[in-house]
């Protein structure tokens, strides 16, 4: 599939460069479709369908915060507490 969105854009390239701009921009408009087409079915899965999981949107009170980042870190800077 990659390599049909890679020849639509090479021949949009391509008729483009010699002046076919009708045809280029013909190309280039099936590239995005496919493109997209390409892009929608790496990122279906059959259990949740196009959510992504991992992207979490809603707002929250409180963000988790790890126990190791709530100890009381300083930087010293040349000897001083900073």
């Amino acid at each position: 599939m990659m390599a049909a969105v890679f020849t639509l854009l090479a021949l949009a390239l391509l008729f483009g460069w010699f002046g076919r701009r009708d045809i280029a921009l013909v190309f280039i408009i099936f590239f995005l479709v496919v493109a997209l087409k390409e892009f929608l079915w790496e990122i279906h899965s059959s259990s949740y369908g196009y959510r992504m999981p991992w992207l979490q949107t809603r707002f929250m009170k409180a963000p988790p915060v790890a126990p190791h980042l709530t100890a009381d870190h300083r930087l010293i800077i040349q000897g001083a507490l900073a």
